[in-house]
């Protein structure tokens, strides 16, 4: 998950250089987070991401008109009135890092979800060429296993390649040699085959920091693909293969980012959707209700409003728009992270970069995700979706970004969304 864009809060960075704290997505101590340069005013998106058609298809669910403006924490939760959902469609991401696996998939298990999520850093799993780290794997054993224990599926997302492989040691990247992707692919497929019922291939390739050390590349990322499905498949034939989200930034500079959409009709350019079962997507809200879109001219929140990047209906038409273009309209989008952020409850104001989140309370972090999922149930080619995250706020707490998408308090309470996604009717 990024939190960057042309509106993002530009501040110095540890070498002097302009540029914006962006959030780690997984495996994160609060040491970890991850600096990223950018010029002022950073991006020049292309003319059909900076001016979006109209969507065609109408929301299912009206969004929210209600102020922006934080209030104080609600002692409730907003009332599903959507279409009962499929449980097998919801999943949950959570942070696997040395905590207590127990409690962590009760909360999923609670949630009425059907999946679990968890990314694999591949760096932390296979430090040596020649070694793993058998705590790490003994620890996602256990997650796998417990998920099964409560029948949940188990969605591992795969990314950051270890040092050693590398031509740099700064930020994330692939390998050099992409084999090494399949190689790992293939040693996890086969510990997991048939408890693992699908794996993402690489977060976020569209960013410099998901894939420094190599010039960004939908091609290249498109072989990525190749090597690491063929890895899955022949350590699990039956285990399914989505491709990796690109993030939605509105930045399309070719250095610090490539625009989402732009990234991916290149990624399909290629041939990506032969090779994979499903397509990722990150369709995030920032403050904007699900049901808006770019194109209303009349946005709630008075930051991360001018490019369709910022909204999530908009995001998901015109993924589904160039899938049927490219010729891959068989092809499911699966939402492998959504969710919107508050800081309310917290004690504190978000940080300068996620200064968006101020303008979501809690109620309305609950309710826009309620509206989110009643949206995506009746689209065809959709699902299932994952919300991110379950417990980064009570594992780091309140100084970073990605706690104000926790479904948990720093203190370990519930929220309002938790309480609202565990009461919506599911089958």
């Amino acid at each position: 998950m990024t939190r960057t864009s042309p509106a993002a809060t530009v501040q110095p960075g540890r070498n002097g250089t302009p540029g914006v704290y962006l959030t780690p997505d997984a495996e994160v101590t609060p040491g970890e987070l991850t600096f990223l340069p950018v010029a002022p005013n950073a991006g020049s998106p292309l003319p059909d991401a900076q001016a979006p058609s109209t969507p065609s298809a109408t929301p299912l669910a009206t969004p929210s008109t209600a102020s922006p403006t934080a209030t104080a924490t609600p002692l409730s939760f907003p009332t599903y009135e959507g279409p009962t959902l499929d449980r097998a469609q919801i999943g949950v991401q959570v942070h696997l890092h040395r905590e207590e696996l127990d409690p962590i998939l009760n909360h999923v298990a609670d949630l009425g979800a059907g999946w679990v999520k968890v990314q694999v850093a591949w760096k932390v799993y296979q430090p040596q060429p020649d070694a793993y780290d058998d705590w790490r794997l003994r620890e996602l054993d256990h997650l796998v296993s417990g998920a099964s224990g409560r029948n949940l599926k188990v969605l591992l997302s795969v990314a950051k390649a270890p040092e050693w492989s590398r031509p740099t040691t700064e930020m994330d990247g692939p390998p050099a040699d992409f084999e090494l992707f399949r190689q790992f692919m293939e040693y996890l497929a086969v510990r997991y085959r048939g408890n693992v019922a699908a794996y993402e291939l690489w977060n976020e390739p569209n960013l410099q920091r998901e894939w420094n050390g190599m010039a960004l590349s939908a091609e290249g990322f498109a072989e990525l693909l190749r090597q690491g499905a063929a890895g899955v498949r022949a350590g699990d034939g039956q285990a399914l293969v989505i491709s990796g989200a690109p993030a939605t930034t509105g930045i399309n500079d070719g250095v610090i980012a490539i625009d989402d959409r732009v990234y991916l009709r290149a990624m399909l350019a290629q041939g990506a959707g032969d090779v994979v079962d499903g397509i990722g997507v990150h369709p995030y809200g920032w403050a904007n209700p699900p049901g808006a879109s770019v194109a209303d001219g009349q946005q709630l929140a008075p930051t991360h409003n001018n490019h369709a990047s910022f909204f999530f209906s908009d995001t998901l038409h015109h993924y589904r728009d160039l899938l049927d273009e490219a010729g891959y309209g068989h092809q499911r989008l699966w939402l492998t992270e959504f969710g919107w952020g508050s800081f309310e409850g917290f004690g504190a104001p978000p940080p300068a970069e996620a200064q968006f989140m101020t303008y979501v309370n809690e109620w309305q972090q609950a309710q826009y995700t309620l509206e989110a999922l009643a949206l995506v149930h009746d689209w065809s080619g959709v699902g299932p979706v994952f919300l991110w995250n379950l417990n980064f706020a009570p594992v780091i707490g309140a100084g970073f970004s990605e706690s104000g998408y926790s479904l948990l308090r720093p203190d370990g309470s519930l929220r309002p969304v938790y309480l609202a996604l565990q009461h919506i009717p599911k089958q």
